[in-house]
């Protein structure tokens, strides 16, 4: 199977910026669609971000538009989520996800999922 790593969260103030990472143990990344997600507790998974298999193609969640951006790095196996403004709204863990389709912002048709990586925006 696919096994994604997530890196790069921590605490920050309100109006910081975090660069989070996802490494992907896969022969070919660019056969990959990838896209971040977030979950609080007690909350549903929230769609954050999404990429293309080529990068041509890419959308996000309303509530991070104009302040996140994702790329992919398909020669390191690695795609990364900037974030900007944060705000304390945004704390929560962020999982990474692939499919070999590109599947947008539904959760359930994304088949492999990393563990996350905690994001925690003090007011």
């Amino acid at each position: 199977q696919v096994q994604l790593l997530e890196s790069g969260g921590g605490l920050v103030p309100a109006g910081g910026s975090l660069r989070l990472s996802c490494v992907a143990s896969v022969r070919t990344l660019s056969s990959y669609a990838m896209a971040w997600f977030r979950q609080a507790p007690g909350k549903e998974r929230e769609f954050v971000a999404a990429i293309a298999w080529t990068g041509a193609s890419s959308e996000y969640g309303r509530s991070v538009q104009g302040r996140f951006t994702i790329t992919r790095d398909d020669a390191k196996n690695t795609v990364y989520l900037q974030m900007n403004n944060l705000k304390p709204e945004d704390t929560a863990v962020y999982l990474c996800a692939a499919d070999q389709s590109y599947n947008g912002e539904i959760p359930s048709a994304y088949d492999y999922w990393g563990q996350g990586t905690q994001v925690t925006v003090s007011s």
